[in-house]
């Protein structure tokens, strides 16, 4: 039996809520119902060419009757309001991450969660880019024996203007966060946390008291190690590699290129285009799949969407690296 397209409320319009506002209106499974966000004119101007009424209040657009579900892609501080609130209307919700910047925020929000049944996912997108998926896939059906070792590289070509990192929560609550979700996504259950980081080319960093640089190793019950290296600038684009090892073998994604192209003459041989340099561009497909996944999960279909308690577990492990950098310590980490 066909089922109507789900009516969504987009909340912010900013650069991700723009994405996601497109993949709705492309999406035969959505429709954009409402948009809010308090620069209205930001509203306006996707509604301009997705559809969908606007309106600068959320509250107006939560309770407007008109809606199926939400998407939050407003400002972190705002999520843990705009969760509850869409809960207590029985809206499922898929919220960008992180769910906040303070876990007792976070905490205080679960037992609600669990009470209301209405299913709450969050925009770990990565899970949904084909490329990690299937190594993921091929990782659990055995192909590599089990997993010993996990390494992510994940690197931003440039650095964040300071203002942001005055109120990004840090990089590895802001950054990192991604990678600590993707090895959950390979590894749930881990148990211990050691960072370290340092300072080494960014002004707004060094002036709000930042890392530039971090290198992560987190250690899973199974004693597997996952290794995470991020920098906040890459001179070649924007550098998202992994890999998954094992007894048999291992599973590589390589960076995405801009062209498929490559040239050879006297002076250099197989020369090649740059990378992609924009996680948008980078992640074009995993956006757009997790849009389809958050729609199963309406329709109360199998759906792989990350839970609030993802979310839940990607703050934690990010608080632990942040504490981890700062004092030289290891972190054990419970998850319950």
């Amino acid at each position: 039996m066909t089922q109507n397209p789900v009516r969504l409320g987009l909340i912010g319009t900013g650069r991700i809520g723009q994405v996601h506002a497109a993949n709705i209106a492309s999406d035969p499974e959505t429709t954009l119902s409402w948009i809010a966000d308090p620069f209205v004119s930001g509203a306006e101007s996707v509604a301009s060419r997705h559809g969908g009424r606007v309106t600068d209040d959320p509250e107006e657009l939560l309770s407007s009757g008109e809606i199926d579900a939400v998407l939050v892609a407003s400002p972190t501080p705002t999520h843990v309001d705009l969760i509850a609130r869409s809960v207590e209307l029985g809206l499922p919700v898929l919220c960008e991450k992180p769910i906040d910047l303070d876990i007792d925020r976070v905490d205080a929000l679960r037992p609600r969660i669990a009470a209301a049944g209405v299913p709450v996912a969050l925009g770990f997108n990565r899970r949904f880019d084909p490329a990690f998926a299937s190594v993921r896939e091929r990782v659990a059906a055995g192909e590599i024996g089990p997993l010993e070792q996990l390494t992510i590289v994940s690197r931003d070509p440039a650095a964040p203007p300071a203002a942001y990192v005055a109120v990004s929560g840090g990089i590895f609550r802001d950054m990192t966060i991604h990678d600590f979700d993707m090895a959950r996504f390979f590894l749930p259950d881990i148990v211990e946390v050691h960072a370290t980081g340092s300072t080494t080319f960014d002004p707004g960093a060094r002036e709000h008291g930042d890392f530039d640089t971090a290198v992560t190793t987190l250690r899973a019950a199974s004693g597997a190690v996952v290794t995470i290296v991020n920098s906040r600038h890459s001179a070649v684009g924007y550098d998202q590699r992994l890999e998954a090892f094992g007894a048999r073998g291992s599973l590589q994604v390589a960076n995405a290129p801009t062209s498929l192209v490559s040239l050879s003459t006297a002076e250099a041989v197989e020369a090649k285009p740059p990378y992609q340099d924009f996680f948008l561009e980078r992640y074009a497909h995993a956006y757009a799949a997790e849009l389809r996944a958050f729609v199963s999960l309406v329709h109360g279909r199998a759906s792989s969407s990350p839970s609030f308690d993802d979310g839940r577990a990607a703050l934690v492990l990010a608080d632990a690296a942040t504490r981890s950098a700062r004092e030289g310590v290891a972190v054990a980490i419970d998850l319950s």
